[in-house]
């Protein structure tokens, strides 16, 4: 294997020759410390990083990493997530800011968020403990550095390696804190079904977040801390953490009300978020919910196919056939509706909405334009008329934020109203207000069943292929998804939390292919690639190794393919 001696005279005699002269580099060389696998390397320093493949195999027994602390699954996923966490750090301390056109100057590894996930950027191998990183090797204009190239990979690479991998700069209990932290989180979730509980909310947990555009906590000393109402409190025992106490919601209709700016987003936003483990100091990192957990909202003008929606939109004028409902631009009635069966046709054993992005008229027909508007001149049928029978028939709970509309206390099992950020359960104080005030408006449509139907996928339409006949698939954010001459429009996936989540639902779309035999429902096969990934790892997605993928659930794999405009099923009965 060449040394990093011979990497430095491969280096020195490229100085000003033209970027893709860095090609010459490809290889293996031992630093001693470690050993770096350069198996790619953008011909141009505008590039973006995905083009570049940089492996860095370090031993595990020059780590802390002990056996038992990744014998389980959960533990496994969350020590890769720390030793990413920490590369990240390191290199943006020591070489995060570029150093030259596009790309060049930095080295820097998939920016982790929040949220404790397992990711292709770091794995433990049999020996070793390999992060996949990206070096954005120098350049000027398109001419390369050669002193800079030497610093980068000499000087920086093995700096950031030692700080962010070596056991003498590796605090222990710190990994082990993390650790524990997912396993604990892990554990609460797993108890919910027992506890018949959709979520739980830990005492002294901070939900507030910095900002309506970032995940991080807020930092402010007047942040209220989370108490559980006495009506609703818990106390279970986790592995590590030992007793806890907080509110636990029970399975069926539960609103979260109250005024404006009192707390009742941010409880529910918590809860969507309910279905990833968090990091330590999070706040929120003993707040889980059940993983078939899905935020359903509006979203006008998205892609919807061969839906069956007619249990809330029937009869539409001109005689549109909604059993199989298919449009490239979808009302914000029609987009609700569609979310909500696409879900529960995935398995979804949890729906959130929160009043302030659901369709008005899909959420209710109140009295007054039930005499003005008759039943039959009105294609929606409102959700307050069918959430109770989804609880009923298919066991689908609803956790609904709403402020504005009071008709809801009469098809609720709990109330839990938020007053300055504080949770007090008003149950009975609102089902006194509907015994004082019962409404006036008509159930309607309460007979009509809710049956998701089957669709079969069609392979030809997941073409990852561009007008230009080029293979296109790529993400630049977290919310767009580029996929052959598609554009897909992911912002109302609520729960898709980065970008590496993004990257890899796209390369999973492609993969989905192989199980799109004519046969197999959507379902099955999104099934089929979720429990491939579980078994041998985000890996399967690439043929080339890529460090810039991040694990995702099934719900937000098959809605990316529902929004894509090229998409088509077959429904069956």
């Amino acid at each position: 294997m060449v040394t990093k001696d011979q990497l430095q005279k491969k280096i020195t005699p490229l100085d000003g020759q033209d970027y893709g002269a860095f090609q010459s580099l490809i290889g293996s060389y031992d630093f001693e410390q470690f050993v770096l696998i350069i198996e790619q390397i953008p011909k141009d320093p505008y590039a973006p990083p995905h083009t570049g493949i940089y492996r860095l195999q370090f031993p595990l027994r020059d780590t802390v990493i002990e056996a038992d602390m990744i014998d389980s699954r959960t533990g496994e996923i969350a020590c890769r997530d720390f030793y990413a966490r920490q590369f990240f750090y390191n290199s943006s301390n020591i070489a995060g800011k570029r150093r030259g056109p596009g790309y060049s100057g930095i080295i820097t590894i998939n920016e982790p968020g929040q949220t404790i996930l397992e990711r292709s950027s770091v794995v433990i191998n049999e020996h070793s403990l390999e992060v996949r990183c990206f070096v954005g090797l120098p350049a000027s204009g398109r001419k390369i550095k050669a002193r800079l190239a030497i610093k980068m990979l000499l000087e920086e690479l093995p700096e950031i390696v030692s700080l962010a991998l070596h056991r003498d700069h590796t605090d222990k209990d710190h990994l082990l804190s993390h650790i524990h932290t997912a396993i604990d989180a892990e554990f609460l979730r797993a108890k919910l079904p027992d506890l018949g509980l959709l979520a739980f909310i830990a005492d002294g947990a901070i939900l507030p977040r910095e900002s309506g555009i970032s995940d991080r906590t807020m930092p402010s000393d007047s942040i209220i801390a989370f108490e559980s109402p006495a009506s609703l409190k818990l106390e279970i025992d986790l592995p590590y953490a030992g007793k806890i106490t907080g509110m636990g919601i029970p399975e069926g209709i539960t609103l979260l009300a109250g005024g404006g700016y009192h707390g009742k987003s941010t409880l529910l936003q918590a809860i969507e978020m309910g279905v990833y483990n968090h990091i330590a100091g999070d706040g929120r990192e003993r707040c889980v919910s059940l993983m078939e957990t899905v935020k359903v909202r509006s979203y006008s003008g998205r892609h919807v196919v061969n839906t069956d929606i007619s249990p809330f939109i029937r009869n539409l004028p001109f005689g549109e056939d909604t059993t199989a409902f298919s449009t490239e631009n979808a009302s914000g009635s029609t987009s609700q509706a569609a979310n909500i069966i696409e879900a529960m046709e995935l398995g979804a054993k949890v729906i959130l909405m929160d009043e302030d992005t659901c369709a008005t008229n899909f959420m209710i027909r109140d009295m007054y334009m039930q005499k003005l508007v008759k039943k039959s001149d009105e294609p929606i049928t409102s959700y307050i008329d069918k959430i109770r029978q989804l609880y009923l028939e298919k066991k689908v709970s609803t956790i609904l934020a709403l402020g504005g509309v009071g008709d809801y206390f009469e098809v609720a099992d709990h109330v839990i109203q938020m007053v300055k950020y504080h949770p007090e359960d008003v149950s009975d104080r609102a089902k006194e207000i509907i015994h004082n005030y019962p409404t006036k408006r008509i159930k309607e449509d309460v007979e009509h069943c809710i049956q998701p139907k089957a669709r079969i996928p069609v392979e030809e339409s997941v073409d990852p292929m561009s007008e230009y006949k080029k293979w296109r698939l790529y993400a630049t954010e977290v919310k767009t998804l580029h996929f052959g001459q598609n554009k897909i429009d992911l912002t109302d996936l609520e729960q898709l939390v980065e970008l590496s989540q993004t990257k890899a639902i796209g390369f999973s779309m492609l993969y989905a292919r192989k199980y799109m035999d004519g046969k197999r429902t959507l379902k099955q096969v999104i099934d089929l690639v979720m429990s491939d990934l579980e078994e041998h790892g985000l890996d399967i997605l690439n043929e080339k190794i890529s460090g810039h993928y991040a694990q995702f659930r099934s719900f937000e794999l098959a809605f990316a393919l529902n929004r894509m405009r090229s998409f088509n099923v077959e429904q069956i009965d």
